[in-house]
């Protein structure tokens, strides 16, 4: 059986392969290990496959559910148009003081919005705001709320949408029907909605690597009823 460590190695390998020396990153991650942020930012590797998500797509517009230190939401915004916008959700002020000094550093102030608040208040808000659909959606905030960031995320889409959800596997605890720990049963809910839910069509991926035992959901939304 493999170990954590050779799971280590390879992302290091394959980080060291195809992802070249980026500086401002480098300073992100550690601007949020300074400021004490629970390190649960996307790996390289990971935060690359966002980004090529993105390209993939055409996204021109970006939501993400949970901003953390703004890892990841610079390699949204950096898959973007000129033009583009991404806009990130942040409850913690902490976190949202961090993160803006990291998206100013990757210099990408003119394509992030950063809400700071409750997730579930701002997506209220912004359907109050009528905020236009987006091309790409990100979950990856706490995880009981994970059904209700799919309802919202599904409101916020169009056909063609694609919505990715991370942490979906939790080192294979989402096989427990009956466990206590309310972010599995937050997961379970969400396949439980994905599987029911006519207007997207979804898989699942798991992986191993620097972050642990875990992966992700990547659906594509086929129409609105």
């Amino acid at each position: 059986m493999y170990q954590t460590n050779t799971w280590d190695q390879v992302d290091q390998y394959i980080s060291e392969c195809l992802i070249p020396h980026d500086a401002v990153l480098e300073q992100v991650l550690a601007a949020n290990q300074k400021a004490g942020l629970p390190p649960h930012d996307v790996s390289p590797n990971q935060g690359k496959l966002l980004n090529i998500f993105a390209q993939m797509q055409g996204a021109r517009r970006v939501l993400e559910i949970g901003t953390l230190g703004g890892y990841s939401t610079i390699w949204l915004g950096r898959a973007l148009p000129k033009d583009g916008k991404i806009v990130t959700l942040e409850a913690n002020p902490v976190h949202v003081k961090v993160a803006r000094s990291n998206i100013s550093l990757a210099q990408l102030d003119r394509l992030v919005e950063l809400r700071e608040g409750d997730a579930l208040e701002q997506l209220a808000q912004m359907k109050e705001e009528r905020v236009n659909p987006f091309d790409l959606i990100f979950i990856d905030a706490d995880k009981p709320n994970n059904p209700f960031y799919l309802d919202w995320a599904l409101r916020f889409s169009h056909p063609g949408t694609v919505i990715i959800g991370d942490n979906v596997i939790r080192e294979g605890e989402v096989i427990q029907a009956y466990s206590t720990d309310p972010r599995v049963q937050g997961v379970r809910k969400f396949y439980d909605m994905l599987a029911e839910e006519s207007r997207i069509t979804a898989t699942a991926i798991q992986t191993v690597g620097s972050k642990g035992y875990d992966g992700f959901v990547i659906g594509i939304v086929k129409g609105k009823r």
